[in-house]
């Protein structure tokens, strides 16, 4: 039979050394750290990372479709309709129609969606600059540029 009596647990807290040698772990904690920070960013503007994203390239490509969102995003088009009804819910793109496709909707940001994606981009900015503030601008040029080289690979 077990001793029931817990084991005493140590002060010290546990190492992750043996995770810290893959890129990939790496990745994935500073990944969680920005996602983080971004959410706190988001919120007071009523946004969240995927709906920043969506209307970010709704704005830079007026007038996109649903599956185009879904494929400039790289996530399923089911998740772009849930994305899409919870921006023109907050007024923040309308849907159109499509001239010649009754079944797709032109994605177009209103002029609160245009105001609100200013506010988020400087946010955002404010927000990355906070969080890579220990990198040089030279280091952060060349994060981005090693991050594109990995995800264009995948493509």
């Amino acid at each position: 039979m077990a001793d029931p009596t817990p084991l005493p647990r140590s002060a010290a807290v546990p190492t992750d050394e043996n995770l810290r040698q893959y890129a990939g772990y790496n990745m994935k904690r500073a990944y969680m750290a920005v996602r983080e920070d971004m959410a706190r960013t988001l919120e007071p503007l009523g946004l969240r990372t995927a709906t920043f994203s969506a209307l970010a390239i709704i704005t830079e490509n007026p007038d996109i479709t649903q599956t185009q969102l879904s494929q400039a995003m790289a996530i399923d088009r089911s998740g772009v309709v849930v994305i899409v009804d919870q921006l023109e819910e907050a007024e923040l793109i309308s849907r159109g129609r499509v001239p010649g496709d009754r079944r797709s909707y032109a994605l177009r940001a209103t002029i609160r969606g245009r105001r609100t994606w200013k506010e988020a981009e400087q946010a955002v900015r404010a927000h990355e600059a906070r969080l890579f503030s220990a990198l040089t601008a030279e280091e952060r040029a060349l994060l981005g540029d090693l991050l594109r080289r990995i995800t264009d690979t995948g493509q």
